[in-house]
């Protein structure tokens, strides 16, 4: 399979999840405290919504990426 395939396959696998999702969520560390032999961390929750014109570009993105021939 070339390049162009698979990176068209990504660019549409990730045009719908976006669509189909909306966002992603991650949590990242943001705190950290150590007073001895006590360790504590603070964590927050954070969410990525996904524009739906960005699902749509992505799934045109690698449509035409299939469609288009490659050229030598």
């Amino acid at each position: 399979m070339s390049m162009q395939k698979m990176l068209a396959i990504v660019f549409i696998g990730a045009g719908i999840m976006g669509l189909i999702y909306g966002g992603f969520s991650f949590t990242k560390e943001t705190h950290e405290a150590e007073l001895g032999p006590l360790s504590m961390t603070i964590d927050e929750k954070e969410y990525v919504s996904v524009p739906v014109w960005a699902g749509i570009a992505s799934i045109v993105i690698g449509t035409g990426l299939l469609l288009m021939r490659k050229q030598s």
